[in-house]
């Protein structure tokens, strides 16, 4: 049995780390360096780094803070935001990260998904989608990008199958109405994606307590789930969060 992964996410502005509720009413939680070094010493399987508001502010990610991420972390790096070329995706992986996550770029140019799959391989080529919950969608999810901020007319698990078509080694299904509440994944959503596609998805938008984890990682059929304010607040600790998916049977990643 493959081992589920635990994943935390850093959400970076202005160079400190964020969190906000459905993103909005961010606070500043502190240094992504150090952070990133706590949560690697506490035996996290991989890190992902978000430039939150490099895409709305049309601006190119902040390389240096990258750079000292992947130097105090040996783990699985991924970062995005504001990723819109294969230079933007060069100059990632060359400052230490093993994986780019595309948002927002990739649903404006999907033909960025299909160029870096080619000159990186699908395994460095993450596709995050930032869904919402609409009716009037096939699936009743429709994609929002640049934060949350600009709604698209794309479906998101149309999308989803489009970004495994076109070379995406894995997808990142964060849900805006779930993101930040600690009220729990959206299962349905998670477990719709992830009976859809043959590479691993990552749940992510809702963890409060690990039980939310052992649903996302069971009955939603996520291969990973990934966490922010459970740590970032204190309330857990990865290990302690392991401990309990353990405790559940699920099979976990150990040192």
């Amino acid at each position: 049995m493959l081992s589920k992964r635990v994943i935390v996410c850093l959400d970076v502005r202005d160079g400190k780390t964020t969190k906000g509720v459905k993103f909005q009413e961010n606070i500043d939680l502190g240094d992504p360096v150090a952070m990133a070094k706590t949560y690697y010493e506490q035996g996290v399987d991989e890190l992902v780094f978000y430039d939150i508001t490099a895409s709305a502010e049309k601006r190119g990610i902040m390389i240096d803070v990258v750079r000292r991420v992947a130097e105090q972390v040996f783990i699985p790096f991924c970062v995005g935001g504001g990723i819109g070329s294969l230079d933007d995706i060069r100059a990632v992986i060359l400052a230490g990260a093993e994986k780019v996550s595309l948002n927002s770029q990739a649903v404006k140019n999907p033909d960025l998904i299909t160029q870096g799959a080619l000159a990186f391989g699908s395994q460095a080529i993450v596709v995050a989608m930032d869904a919402e919950a609409d009716p009037t969608m096939p699936c009743g999810y429709r994609v929002v990008i640049n934060g949350g901020r600009v709604k698209t007319e794309r479906d998101a698990l149309a999308w989803a199958l489009e970004a495994e078509k076109r070379g995406a080694g894995e997808l990142v299904l964060n849900s805006i109405d779930a993101d930040g509440t600690k009220n729990g994944y959206e299962l349905k959503l998670t477990r719709m994606i992830s009976e859809a596609v043959n590479i691993p998805v990552v749940a992510s938008g809702g963890a409060g307590i690990p039980a939310h984890l052992v649903e996302v990682l069971t009955r939603g059929k996520a291969d990973a789930a990934l966490v922010a304010s459970m740590v970032h607040f204190g309330t857990y600790t990865v290990q302690g969060i392991k401990d309990e998916l353990d405790a559940a049977r699920v099979c976990v990643r150990r040192d």
